[in-house]
């Protein structure tokens, strides 16, 4: 990987994870398995606990798309250790909590489509970590994840998209 995490500062620390999921997603990157064998190591480091999450959300969010060019949720299942699947899975039942709630509340949600296709690098690097497709085709972000973390007040355990978002804008 090259950079280890809290060696740059947080802001840098959500870039790197963007960077990292986004290499660690795609079918043709030979060390998956090696960099989720570096995730699974970080979880055992309690300091290192939000940026795995960052992290796995990124990837997550990655292969949410069903793009031919990234592994399939399934495929990166298999790769992850016992912690880190204990850690997607939890990342999943949030973000199942977050859709559900967004139908309840009535609002509607938008169609991945026009997200997925973004064709400035950057920005789909950026987009497509932020933001996840469901199976009705719709999309989730960040913002919903935020949303939902004000209205419900559950955020994942140890880790909160409100707090992560404050930081990006240098407010935390």
């Amino acid at each position: 990987m090259g950079i280890k995490p809290g060696s740059v500062d947080d802001t840098d620390d959500l870039d790197v994870c963007r960077q990292v999921a986004f290499q660690a997603a795609r079918r043709d990157h030979d060390a998956t398995a090696e960099v989720l064998a570096v995730v699974e190591e970080l979880l055992g480091d309690e300091t290192e606990y939000e940026f795995v999450v960052t992290l796995l959300e990124n990837l997550q969010n990655l292969v949410s798309h069903g793009l031919d060019t990234f592994r399939s949720p399934e495929e990166i299942h298999l790769l992850l250790g016992p912690r880190s699947a204990i850690c997607w899975d939890t990342l999943a039942d949030f973000w199942t909590a977050v859709a559900d709630w967004r139908v309840r509340t009535g609002a509607p949600l938008e169609s991945a489509a026009p997200l997925l296709g973004v064709q400035n690098e950057q920005l789909r690097t950026l987009l497509w970590t932020s933001n996840r497709t469901l199976a009705t085709g719709e999309k989730l972000g960040i913002a919903d994840a935020v949303r939902y973390e004000k209205a419900v007040g559950t955020p994942l355990p140890g880790y909160s998209h409100i707090a992560v978002a404050l930081r990006s804008t240098g407010q935390g």
